[in-house]
């Protein structure tokens, strides 16, 4: 039995060395690819990556509504994009276009400017939450910490929650959270 053993064993080591065998299956040559600097204005990250095969993310849902033209824009311009699409749970307190419109003229266009980057982004992370909370559940708090680390103060007015004075109009389930479309751009307080 161990002779049958050690012949099985030569004859395996045998074949895996003539496997290993090197041929000369003619050369190839590599064609260097020259390297070039990403200097494009595209945009990288899982913000970019189109799916359509998953539940839309917050993001998603709001590039994909009419009434939400100016808060993408915002988001654009701040750079948060790949924010909204990380797994959460986020929610997203989406003002619509007529709520930016009731801000003092010039405002939105004063914030879109290159230079005012950081106090958007600070405004806008004062729209998102974490965690994933319905209408109704909203109801249960008195303050919710924002990603901005400030915090918005909830009111229940006439049996609905009002959240930072505005109104929820409606509310939108997401992959990685929900969006609660709201009549009032919040506003950070300041100090």
């Amino acid at each position: 039995m161990k002779t049958i053993k050690k012949f099985c064993f030569v004859l395996a080591f045998a074949a895996l060395l003539s496997a290993c065998k090197e041929e000369d299956k003619g050369t190839t040559t590599a064609t260097p690819v020259a390297e070039t600097e990403n200097t494009s204005s595209e945009r990288t990250g899982q913000a970019f990556i189109k799916d359509d095969v998953g539940k839309p993310t917050v993001l998603s849902i709001a590039m994909n509504s009419k009434d939400h033209t100016t808060l993408v824009a915002a988001v654009q311009a701040a750079q948060l994009e790949n924010v909204l699409v990380n797994a959460g749970p986020l929610m997203v307190f989406a003002p619509t276009n007529a709520a930016f419109e009731a801000l003092p003229d010039g405002t939105v266009e004063n914030l879109l400017k290159p230079e005012n980057k950081e106090a958007l982004a600070n405004i806008l992370k004062y729209h998102v939450t974490p965690g994933n909370y319905s209408k109704e559940f909203l109801m249960k708090f008195k303050k919710l910490g924002q990603a901005n680390n400030g915090y918005v103060k909830v009111e229940v007015v006439d049996g609905e929650p009002m959240v930072g004075g505005a109104k929820i109009l409606a509310s939108v389930p997401a992959g990685n959270g929900i969006v609660h479309v709201i009549d009032k751009v919040l506003l950070p307080p300041t100090e």
